[in-house]
C-alpha cells in the first residue's frame, strides 16, 4: 500500500499563519482558512507514527458531505472543497470548548460509568445501564479544547462560571448541537446506522456563530449498525460499529492508552491496511457513495495547486 500524506509544508501568497493539528494542516489567510486533511491518525490524543492512506480523503469528503447537508440547519464555515483532501472556509475565532453529545452509553462515557461514577460533565446518569444502551435522552458532555495533550471533561456550570463561553452564546451552542445531532441521527438511520455519539466545534465570525471543523466523520463520531443492534444488546455482545473505537481497542489490547511510559505498538502493513479499509467502509456506508481513491503520486502538488486556485 502506498504511503499516506504525513505532513504538508507550503507557503502561499497572502498567508499569515500556519497551524498543525493532530490530523490537519491549517493554512491561515486574512479572512480564510485552507485546511488540509492529512493521513495522520490520533488516538488517546497521541498522533500515531504511521499515516493511514486515504484517511484524510475519507474525513474531508465525509465532512464536506455533511456540512453541505446540514447548512440549512446550522450555518457553517465552508466556502469550497477544491480537492478531496482540502476544504476552504471562513476564518473564525473558535470557542475553547468542544460540544460532545451522546445518545448511547459507549466509549469514554461507558468507561466512566463502569468505574462506578454516575455523573459525567455535571449530567447524572441513571443506574442499571449496560454498555451501548441508549440513554434516556441525548446528553451534552463538553470538553475543553486542548492545543496539545488531552482534552478534559468540563461541565456547563464550569464553562459559564469560568467565563469560557458567555451564557447567550452557550445557549446557542446547545441548541445547535441538539439540532445537528437530530439531523445526523436521521441521516444515519436512512443508511442503516445509529449515530451513537459525536462532537461539534463552533467559532465566531463577527457576531455570527458558525459550525467549524469536520462533522459526523469516524474521527469525531461513533456509529453502530442498526441491523441486529437489539439482538446484540440482549445477548450482551459487542456492537458492530463504524468508528475509530476499533483503533483505540487495538491500542488498549497492546498495552497503550496514551499514558506516560507506554510504548505505541508496531503498526504493521497489515494493521495500516485494515485501518484504511475500515475508513473507506465507513465512507461508503454513511454517504451511500462509492469511494474513489485519489492517486497518492504527486499529491502535494495537487493539493498546493488546489489551494492556490481558491485564494
Amino acid at each position: 500500500m502506498s504511503k499516506g500524506i504525513r505532513e504538508t509544508h507550503f507557503q502561499f501568497p497572502g498567508q499569515v499563519g500556519f497551524y498543525r493539528g493532530k490530523v490537519r494542516d491549517v493554512y491561515i489567510f486574512a479572512d480564510k482558512l485552507a485546511v488540509v486533511a492529512s493521513d495522520r491518525i490520533s488516538a488517546f490524543d497521541v498522533v500515531l507514527p504511521e499515516p493511514i492512506p486515504y484517511k484524510g480523503q475519507v474525513l474531508n469528503q465525509i465532512a464536506f458531505h455533511f456540512l453541505e447537508a446540514t447548512k440549512e440547519v446550522v450555518p457553517n464555515w465552508v466556502l469550497s472543497s477544491p480537492d478531496p483532501n482540502v476544504t476552504i472556509g471562513h476564518r473564525c475565532e473558535p470557542f475553547k470548548v468542544e460540544m460532545v453529545i451522546r445518545g448511547y452509553l459507549a466509549g469514554h462515557a461507558w468507561r466512566t460509568y463502569r468505574s462506578g461514577k454516575r455523573e459525567l460533565c455535571g449530567v447524572t446518569l441513571p443506574e442499571g445501564l449496560k454498555e451501548n444502551d441508549p440513554l434516556p435522552f441525548p446528553i451534552i458532555t463538553p470538553t475543553t479544547k486542548a492545543d496539545e495533550g488531552h482534552d478534559e471533561d468540563i461541565s456547563k456550570a464550569d464553562i459559564l462560571g469560568k467565563g469560557i463561553v458567555s451564557p447567550s452564546d452557550y445557549e446557542k451552542l446547545e441548541a445547535y448541537t441538539y439540532a445537528l445531532f437530530a439531523e445526523g441521527s436521521k441521516m444515519a438511520k436512512e443508511k442503516g446506522l445509529i449515530l451513537v455519539d459525536t462532537k461539534y466545534e463552533f467559532g465566531k465570525r463577527g457576531d455570527q456563530i458558525l459550525l467549524i471543523d469536520e462533522i459526523h466523520t469516524p474521527d469525531s463520531s461513533r456509529y453502530f449498525y442498526a441491523d441486529g443492534y437489539q439482538e446484540r444488546q440482549q445477548r450482551g455482545e459487542a456492537q458492530k460499529q463504524l468508528s475509530k473505537e476499533f483503533v483505540r481497542q487495538w491500542l488498549i489490547s497492546n498495552g497503550f492508552q496514551g499514558l506516560e511510559g507506554q510504548q505505541i505498538p508496531e503498526m504493521t502493513p497489515e494493521i495500516i491496511a485494515d485501518i484504511s479499509g475500515r475508513y473507506i467502509e465507513l465512507f461508503e456506508n454513511i454517504t451511500g457513495k462509492s469511494f474513489v481513491k485519489q492517486s497518492l503520486e504527486d499529491v502535494e502538488d495537487r493539493i498546493k495547486n488546489s489551494i492556490i486556485s481558491q485564494i
